[in-house]
């Protein structure tokens, strides 16, 4: 795990090379009053200050150097990111009045996931000095989760099966202090049959379980956190196509969110009684292999005809879900890389979100804006219950048309929720498919950093 904490620092005056945040509708001015040497230079490297943009100035000793940078007129958090990948080894420090924003961006700039590498390249370690003390533990803290989100995404099946998801929990909880249990075996059978039947084609050490976390209060109020941890995703016996299976690797991020996101809120010591759930399998193919047509018992009680075998995520959290009830939480979160419908709608930046209450929905988009971490809400149309019907059974888990998918998918979830809680869906990628500053293409974290902000603001009294 990369050390964020080593890369930003307080700033106690220590020397450092100086960066000066430029809007592009103030380079001009600031153009002006510079000498001829800087105009030249400006001139020379076409810099006008857009955002990403770097012009390195000299000083006036040997090794002595600063910089100015296109800046947005909106800062977010990555807008240090494109400046700091193009900064040498170095401690820096921003210029100006304005709070330091942008920490989280020059702070992943520096992760890569180089499990598998024989020699990867090092990365040049540039410090960041922060006026703002107060910032640093929480910008790192959000590095931290992101980079543990992008590293099990990233982290191929083979050796991220439910077991090493399992230790993945485990070693969270540790970090904490937090009380694990997994459930697998009969026990998985009886007490979680969808989960048991999503995963029992899988070979022996990957075998299917569900992991449970808690922490925090008994006397604070409980909150659910639920992920979808398919740690690979063949179709079942709806195989899916080569093309659709490349990247079923990332089937547990929704799992992988859900664990950042419970050690955010353990490290924040929020005021909460945190409840994570984890239910963890591989969708395999093999001669015990759940079938088209079955109809399996759910632990809500909910009879569920099975209308595709790759449709098996909104299975192993309708047991989650069910099981999160039980303790009635004021709040259910869950997250999933559930539906192609949802990408096909929005894209692989926007988490499509779902929610049974508007005031937390808003809750959620306030935050999301707030930490510019996008979401998009998408609606619980009940009519489209229709769509999932079956003549055979209580519910079908894909049902008919193929319209709607994710809608649907939200539909059927929301059916192994209480009535009376609280609940949002994350639909999310879980993936970055190109490139961008201070993101490498690979496994990402989207929607993380809204769900912990609504977390904060309303739990954590101002």
């Amino acid at each position: 795990m990369t050390d964020f904490a080593s890369l930003l620092l307080p700033d106690r005056g220590d020397p450092a090379h100086a960066l000066l945040p430029l809007a592009a509708d103030g380079f001009e001015a600031w153009l002006k009053d510079q000498s001829i040497q800087v105009r030249t230079l400006a001139a020379a490297a076409g810099f006008k200050a857009k955002p990403g943009e770097l012009l390195v100035l000299p000083g006036r000793k040997d090794g002595e150097w600063s910089a100015a940078f296109g800046a947005a007129k909106t800062p977010g958090p990555w807008d240090l990111a494109a400046v700091a990948q193009k900064l040498p080894a170095g401690t820096y420090r921003i210029e100006g009045d304005a709070p330091l924003t942008g920490g989280l961006g020059w702070l992943l700039v520096h992760h890569r996931f180089d499990r598998y590498l024989a020699k990867p390249d090092p990365i040049p370690a540039r410090i960041l000095l922060s006026r703002d003390a107060a910032a640093i533990a929480p910008t790192v803290a959000l590095a931290d989760a992101v980079a543990l989100v992008r590293d099990l995404v990233d982290t191929p099946a083979a050796d991220m099966g439910p077991a090493e998801l399992a230790d993945a929990a485990e070693a969270v909880a540790k970090a904490h202090g937090a009380e694990i249990r997994v459930t697998k075996g009969d026990a998985l059978d009886q007490g979680y049959p969808m989960i048991a039947a999503v995963g029992r084609a899988a070979v022996r050490d990957r075998a299917p379980r569900l992991i449970e976390l808690e922490w925090g209060d008994p006397s604070h109020p409980r909150v659910a956190i639920v992920g979808k941890g398919v740690c690979f995703d063949s179709g079942g016996l709806d195989l899916k196509p080569s093309s659709a299976m490349l990247l079923m690797k990332k089937d547990m991020g929704g799992a992988a969110h859900a664990l950042a996101l419970a050690g955010l809120v353990m490290g924040a010591r929020l005021p909460v009684r945190l409840h994570l759930l984890i239910p963890a399998v591989e969708n395999a193919v093999a001669g015990d292999a759940f079938r088209p047509g079955d109809i399996l018992r759910s632990r809500k009680g909910i009879s569920v005809e099975i209308g595709n075998t790759d449709a098996e995520g909104r299975l192993v959290l309708g047991d989650a879900l069910a099981r999160a009830g039980e303790d009635k939480p004021v709040l259910i979160l869950d997250f999933a890389t559930l539906t192609g419908a949802a990408r096909v709608a929005l894209g692989p930046d926007l988490p499509a979100l779902f929610a049974n209450d508007d005031t937390l929905a808003a809750d959620i988009a306030a935050a999301a804006a707030a930490v510019s971490d996008p979401v998009w809400r998408m609606p619980l149309w009940s009519d489209y219950g229709d769509m999932i019907k079956s003549t055979m059974a209580d519910i079908n888990n894909a049902g008919e048309g193929g319209m709607a998918g994710a809608v649907t998918a939200a539909l059927f979830l929301q059916r192994f929720v209480p009535d009376t809680t609280a609940w949002a869906h994350f639909d999310t990628f879980a993936w970055r498919p190109s490139a961008r500053p201070g993101r490498p293409k690979g496994g990402d974290a989207l929607g993380l950093r809204a769900a912990f902000a609504m977390l904060k603001a309303k739990f954590v009294t101002p």
